[in-house]
């Protein structure tokens, strides 16, 4: 028989059997009871289960472009409420690090996608020398795919340089991503039912989130529409031609960018005006910032540079979560926002400057809206956000010459002087400068057909030409790439940083690292103040905040890479992990 006193039962419970059987009863109603108890205790428990395994309707990835991981902070006093204050009140981790050398947009970008490094994901640079056709390839360029409208051509920011045999390739797609990332493991989970969308200012930032299986909508500069290739659609759906025939970045035109608060209110308020700050045309380095006329060329580049990137891209996504009925029924959907403003205002006016710290306050509000947006169609408590970065910025050098840092500066290939290092090519190997057939940052290109003819070895010129470039002031490393096949090199973290970076197809033959504060001041050929994509701690260090889905407040300052989001993620909603994805679940959110 079943001693029923001896089970520990709730009160409800208990209160069934006693209803329905007695002890003094035969065995067989003592075994009915038994049957009743047990359906009520796994009623009770498979009710339990439900409630603790539902999925979120909605995923939201926000990854703000160059959100340096200590910013949010430093200029807390010019956030309000809703943005990263609600953000904060979830799980809000401080000590989170990309392990890749290249610090770059689609770098960051896809790792986060895919949880993993770009020697696995194949993103090595936005740029890389194609050894096959001859040329500079834009990360996501696909020829097969061309974009969707007729009057929009490639994003400036995305040209390659003609003198470098560039196609310029309108086409935009994921196919060249190595790796399945989150979304795709999502889609695939679902049997294809979850909605997938990215949504940003690049291009590149829209693609490397909405992974293979979904679809993508970024911002053309030249037609000030957002756009998409016929990747993801034949046509445009109807909202979307909506949205662009309403023309709402004309509403900017005539107008400036304005300080949110009072100058008092800002730690940089008192320093409008720096002589190391770029002076774009038209936009001048001092507040109010003038976008200009709808018509003037430059328009909507100035609008990418201020808070009015985000808040067109903060606009159209909420069009999109209500047009698509995102989060509407009980199959996960994903919407990923790249917000790329902040990006584009640390490189010409740097992370210590009124105009970013006014941008941070912008954005703030921008992601109030999204969330309040969110909470009324889908419900935060039914919506599980994340937010990171795809790299940091650095700060600029006459920033850090003015509190007495001398050591950063900018470097130019052009004005070094290579004549000793050509002379012990020469001597060593009888060959000089046509040994170096290209050097696009952060790789430089030997002609492998010339060292092939000659009769040389591949790897004794690359480690003698690196040796000679670690002489050249400003150069902190020069990394042959065949001693990082062979692991030549010591085990050290700046070394596994430049391994993980490397992908055998598209990066080149040796990897330069310059020293800390000190790099290239050309972005997209515009020269700027400032210029992200080095192995250093400013520009691995990003926040990683998760909110939303009833997620409790915590703040751990352990160590954590971005590598971990999609594998959280994942392992949140039950599904499998990313291909190649290298990071682990987080345990304070998948516990909380």
């Amino acid at each position: 028989m079943i001693n029923l006193r001896a089970i520990n039962l709730p009160a409800a419970v208990d209160r069934r059997i006693q209803t329905t059987c007695d002890r003094y009863r035969l065995v067989a109603t003592v075994t009915c009871c038994a049957l009743v108890l047990l359906q009520a205790l796994s009623s009770a428990t498979a009710s339990d289960e439900q409630a603790e395994n539902k999925a979120p309707r909605l995923i939201l990835q926000i990854t703000v472009d160059a959100l340096r991981g200590d910013l949010p902070g430093r200029f807390a006093h010019v956030l309000g409420e809703g943005g990263f204050r609600y953000l904060q009140q979830g799980v809000n981790y401080t000590n989170a690090h990309y392990q890749h050398a290249t610090t770059e947009t689609i770098v960051g970008h896809v790792s986060l996608a895919t949880g993993t490094v770009p020697a696995a994901h194949g993103m090595v640079a936005n740029l890389w020398f194609d050894r096959g056709e001859g040329r500079l390839m834009y990360n996501i360029e696909d020829a097969d795919y061309h974009l969707l409208s007729a009057n929009s051509d490639v994003d400036k920011s995305t040209e390659i340089d003609p003198t470098q045999k560039a196609a310029k390739v309108d086409g935009r797609s994921p196919r060249a991503i190595l790796s399945t990332t989150f979304s795709d493991e999502l889609a695939a989970h679902y049997a294809g039912k979850s909605k997938i969308f990215g949504v940003s200012i690049k291009d590149r930032g829209a693609v490397s989130l909405a992974g293979h299986a979904g679809k993508a909508f970024w911002f053309s500069k030249a037609s000030g529409e957002f756009v998409t290739s016929n990747y993801y659609y034949d046509a445009y759906p109807q909202w979307v031609l909506d949205w662009n025939a309403a023309k709402l970045p004309q509403a900017y035109a005539g107008k400036s960018w304005e300080l949110a608060h009072k100058p008092e209110m800002y730690l940089f308020g008192d320093a409008d005006d720096r002589e190391w700050e770029t002076d774009f045309p038209g936009f001048g380095r001092t507040f109010p910032h003038p976008y200009g006329a709808g018509d003037d060329k430059y328009f909507t580049t100035r609008l990418t540079m201020a808070p009015a990137g985000d808040e067109l891209t903060l606009d159209f996504a909420k069009t999109l979560l209500d047009a698509e009925k995102l989060g509407q029924d009980d199959v996960p959907d994903y919407l990923s926002v790249s917000f790329s403003s902040t990006d584009y205002v640390g490189h010409i006016f740097g992370p210590s400057s009124l105009e970013s710290e006014d941008n941070i306050a912008h954005l703030d509000r921008s992601l109030a809206d999204l969330f309040a947006y969110v909470d009324k169609m889908v419900g935060l408590e039914n919506t599980l956000i994340v937010l990171s970065a795809d790299h940091g910025q650095p700060e600029i050098p006459g920033y850090l010459h003015s509190l007495g840092i001398q050591s950063a500066g900018y470097f130019n290939p052009k004005e070094l002087d290579k004549a000793p290092a050509i002379a012990v090519l020469k001597k060593r190997f009888g060959v000089g400068e046509e040994i170096i057939e290209n050097f696009f940052q952060p790789y430089l290109y030997l002609n492998r057909e010339l060292i092939q003819s000659k009769g040389l070895n591949q790897a004794e010129v690359e480690k003698v030409l690196a040796g000679e470039l670690e002489k050249f002031p400003g150069v902190a490393k020069a990394v042959s790439s065949i001693a990082l096949r062979t692991a030549a090199l010591p085990d050290t973290e700046l070394m596994r940083k430049i391994l993980n970076n490397y992908h055998p197809r598209r990066s080149g033959d040796i990897y330069l690292v310059f020293e800390p504060y000190v790099y290239i001041n050309d972005f997209d050929g515009l020269i700027v103040a400032a210029t992200h994509g080095a192995p250093w701690r400013y520009d691995s260090f990003v926040p990683v905040m998760f909110a939303g889905a009833g997620l409790k407040q915590a703040t751990p300052s352990r160590a954590i890479t971005p590598y971990d989001i999609a594998p959280t993620l994942a392992n949140y909603l039950g599904v499998k992990q990313p291909s190649a994805a290298i990071g682990v679940p987080l345990v304070e959110v998948i516990e909380n």
